[in-house]
């Protein structure tokens, strides 16, 4: 077979084809040309949510020509949480995962670092919450994006017409819609005293004391607004000291007026508690209230949010950040980054906060004066002090201890724990001999 060498018009022709092509190829892009992008979110607790969420990101993938699916995960029997840890050991799984807490930094061997991006979103954002960054990076470094949508602080969800009633508390004048707190006396002292009149008028106050999230926070801000910490930033063991010692004798006095199987409870009983008129009071985002306008009106109308009560160390009130990380494993990490940066958008985030009804808290603290919060009913102003106006301390559970202790800390329900031997009768140096071992363990592992 012979060779034909090309004429200098057949080259001339073929270059200027090829030419075309090239020019032409960035503005030819079918479906999915961007590849696909796989994320799994937590199925978030208010109806309608999930939709609003999902519409959004498949918005941007319309957008971007990236085929995207997401899979809405329930924390329920801990489910995200195993899902996380099964993807990051078997490394495969979906390219961007929602983490809650310190399971981000438990994690940041097998996440992709976001420095860069961190900086262009807060850049455009403004700054973020610091009890968000304090989670969102390990040992300096972003390994997760903050994230709006699921983001919550737990906050105090009154019945304001069984508190004035039973308690003789106001709640409303001492959280006013549309202005600044009054609430001086809405201390734990107080809270003790209301807690006992409603439950001896069979209106329980509705605290959870078992191994779950709510548990951790409204537990893990009783202990920080004492200043009741049970191990340093270095990692010293200090449990034993007497601000420890004044919150276990504070709730043990508390416990008489929980519900009797309160240490059973999950993180659905408490809000089901407030949904069915049995209590005045539980600690909980808006989720429970939200339900509530639907299954129960009569009782939504009467409920109320508001701040944690005051200890020495002020009115803490627990967050629960929602972190999106991208997996080392990847297959496609320039789309994650793409979409981390379009959902994390201030129109994004005012979007999330409507369809959660109120539920959602934005990391970015420039993003707390979206209108929802102050619009939502019934009753009109219920929702306005749910975000922090400026009278609370916005806390991290089971900090300042290192990033790694504090997750086991979380996971065992050190805290909780203590307050439970302790109330069924466990001598108090024997509760403490048993943290503080606890606690030297994790030290070493």
């Amino acid at each position: 077979m012979t060779r034909k060498e090309p004429t200098r018009r057949h080259f001339m022709a073929t270059a200027a084809a090829a030419s075309a092509s090239a020019i032409a190829a960035p503005y030819i892009r079918t479906a999915h040309a961007a590849g696909s992008l796989s994320i799994g979110l937590w199925d978030h607790w208010v109806p309608g949510a999930n939709d609003v969420a999902l519409k959004i990101i498949q918005e941007w993938g319309e957008k971007e020509k990236v085929d995207v699916k997401v899979d809405f995960i329930t924390s329920q029997g801990n489910k995200l949480l195993l899902t996380i840890a099964a993807e990051a050991q078997a490394k495969s799984g979906h390219d961007i995962m929602e983490f809650t807490n310190w399971e981000a930094a438990q994690h940041a061997f097998a996440l992709e670092p976001v420095d860069d991006l961190m900086r262009d979103i807060v850049a455009r954002n403004g700054p973020v919450e610091a009890a968000a960054e304090y989670l969102g990076k390990f040992k300096g470094h972003w390994v997760s994006v903050p994230m709006t949508r699921g983001t919550l602080l737990l906050g105090a969800c009154s019945r304001y017409d069984l508190l004035k009633q039973h308690a003789g508390i106001d709640i409303q004048a001492l959280y006013p819609a549309g202005k600044p707190a009054a609430d001086a006396d809405w201390t734990w002292d107080n809270f003790l005293l209301a807690a006992e009149k409603c439950h001896k008028a069979n209106f329980t106050f509705g605290l959870p004391l078992g191994v779950t999230t709510d548990t951790m926070q409204w537990v893990g801000a009783l202990f920080l607004s004492y200043g009741a910490n049970v191990m340093d930033a270095d990692a010293n063991v200090t449990v034993k000291t007497d601000a420890v010692k004044q919150v276990l004798e504070y709730a043990k006095r508390l416990s008489a007026f929980v519900p009797s199987d309160a240490v059973a409870w999950d993180d659905s009983s408490n809000n089901k508690w407030l949904i069915s008129g049995k209590g005045a009071l539980i600690f909980n985002p808006p989720s429970a209230w939200a339900v509530a306008k639907r299954d129960a009106p009569q009782i939504a109308e009467k409920c109320w949010t508001h701040g944690f009560p005051s200890g020495p160390k002020g009115h803490v009130n627990p967050i629960l950040p929602r972190l999106y990380g991208t997996w080392s494993f990847s297959k496609n990490k320039a789309a994650a980054r793409s979409l981390l940066h379009y959902f994390s958008s201030r129109e994004n985030a005012e979007k999330l906060v409507a369809a959660g009804q109120g539920y959602d808290i934005p990391p970015y603290t420039k993003f707390n004066d979206f209108t929802t919060w102050a619009e939502e009913s019934p009753p009109k102003g219920t929702l306005y002090h749910y975000p922090n106006r400026g009278s609370q301390v916005i806390g991290v559970t089971c900090s300042p201890a290192p990033p790694l202790i504090a997750a086991q800390i979380w996971a065992q329900a050190i805290q909780p724990k203590m307050i439970v031997r302790y109330m069924q009768g466990e001598p108090l140096e024997k509760t403490l001999d048993w943290a503080a071992s606890e606690l030297e363990g994790f030290r070493r592992t």
